[in-house]
């Protein structure tokens, strides 16, 4: 556990000039602030302000306030090597220092904590995929990739190897331990595989990664982006997600089957009521859409499924995307799976019947949902929800190349 004194005497050895404070949004996009060192006790404070109506909307609490966590902080390896730059992530609070209704990462931490009465303490082991593309002469992202490398092609073929490294060995100076890192299945298609954690840090990471990623994809003149679909006719990029459960230091799954079964029975029950966060763009079914038919014929079985590496077993779920928000996945994740555990749910009895095949389908499911309102609280759901529908009826309004294509000359 840091302490301010260990930040501080870390900031004065390594010659930290900024710190930036970072934190999410309803839907987990990254914000930040940054700060010099000598506002950091202000900030560990708890006592630091922002305008909260221009990051949650216009009816919240105008001034919001970060508590940072101290364990998080960690110094960007990309930044100068003089006047460098470290960061915190923070959770947002109310001014009397409770936890902000809106703020996910406090919404994952009330949910652990439930699980913690229970005696239990979960795992989170993500994998990751992303695409790089070429940016034009403006820095402006673009889905050109000049590569056609496949799944685990090698160099040359595979032309971002070396991004890709510089990747890895960045995460690895921020604390990471990496498992693995290759080329997926589409062209500029990436993944890298880094070892899970417990609690919150395990959210926090996927955060961070996706964060250096982009960072370092940059210095490249790339664009790394985690929109899931990108590509017309290509896989999509997932976010598998291995979650387990510990009770006294012991995986309760190795030593119980049937209570891992019980897990997935939950997650497979409340998928279609937690889709529209796990999956939370337009763009994300399409890659559902393909999924799915490439999948058959046991789709529910693929979607969660327990599986055992290296002796360790785990729940695999696998139809989230890497552009949902992961404190709120990860909360509504273990929650369904608690409650498949209490009510011995057994994946077979569930009757699933498919995914919902849209946004607007998944988040009308979401929106009849007690169990999402009761993990989440009604206030988030509800932002979130209305948000979501709007960004649907943004969508409809707008006409695509395809209409063009396919209308413009015929009609």
């Amino acid at each position: 556990m840091n302490t301010i004194d260990d930040i501080l005497n870390l900031i004065d050895e390594e010659g930290v000039e900024f710190i930036r404070l970072q934190f999410t949004d309803i839907f987990g996009n990254l914000k930040n602030v940054a700060i010099t060192p000598g506002q950091i006790e202000r900030v560990a404070a708890g006592r630091f302000s922002f305008e909260g109506t221009s990051v949650f909307g216009a009816d919240t609490e105008e001034t919001l306030y970060l508590k940072p966590d101290l364990d998080t902080f960690v110094i960007l390896p990309w930044r100068p090597k003089h006047g460098k730059v470290g960061k915190l992530i923070c959770s947002v609070c109310t001014a009397d220092g409770k936890p902000y209704s809106l703020c996910s990462r406090s919404i994952l931490i009330k949910n652990l904590e439930i699980l913690k009465d229970k005696g239990f303490e979960a795992y989170t082991d993500p994998e990751c995929e992303f695409f790089l593309f070429h940016t034009d002469e403006s820095g402006v992202a673009t889905t050109i990739t000049h590569e056609e490398a496949g799944y685990m092609d090698v160099g040359p073929v595979d032309l971002g190897e070396n991004a890709r490294r510089d990747m890895v060995l960045t995460l690895e100076e921020m604390g990471f331990d990496i498992k693995a890192s290759h080329h997926e299945k589409a062209p500029g298609q990436h993944e890298i595989d880094f070892r899970g954690d417990s609690g919150v840090k395990a959210a926090d990471d996927v955060t961070t990664f996706k964060f250096a990623v982009r960072s370092v994809a940059k210095s490249f003149g790339l664009h790394a982006t985690f929109m899931p679909s990108p590509i017309q006719d290509a896989p999509g990029s997932g976010m598998h997600l291995r979650l387990s459960l510990y009770k006294d230091g012991r995986n309760v799954f190795n030593s119980s089957e049937e209570t891992a079964r019980f897990f997935a029975g939950g997650v497979l029950k409340h998928a279609c009521e937690i889709l529209s966060f796990t999956d939370p763009l337009v763009n994300s079914y399409k890659r559902l859409d393909r999924w799915k038919v490439s999948k058959k014929p046991e789709p529910e079985r693929k979607l969660v499924s327990v599986c055992n590496e290296c002796g360790e077993r785990s729940v695999e779920v696998r139809f989230p995307d890497p552009s949902a928000n992961i404190y709120a996945t990860v909360a509504l994740l273990l929650r369904a799976g608690l409650k498949g555990i209490e009510e011995k749910i057994e994946p077979d009895s569930v009757g699933f019947k498919g995914l919902p095949g849209n946004l607007k389908d998944a988040l009308l499911k979401s929106h009849d949902s007690a169990f999402v309102k009761e993990v989440l609280g009604s206030e988030f759901a509800d932002r979130y929800i209305s948000e979501k529908l709007s960004e649907w009826d943004e969508y409809l309004g707008r006409v695509s190349d395809w209409e063009l294509d396919r209308y413009l000359l015929k009609v």
